[in-house]
């Protein structure tokens, strides 16, 4: 790799997206699992 090159970090930018994806994946699987947990519960 040359000095010159730029360096292989994603750029700040896809990196918040990334943690903004990762946040909306956990809260959706939460959600999801809740609202199974509801309606198994319904008589």
């Amino acid at each position: 790799m040359l000095w010159s090159e730029p360096p292989d970090e994603p750029p700040e930018e896809l990196r918040r997206a990334e943690a903004m994806l990762r946040r909306a994946r956990t809260v959706l699987t939460v959600s999801v699992l809740l609202a199974m947990c509801i309606l198994g519960m319904w008589p």
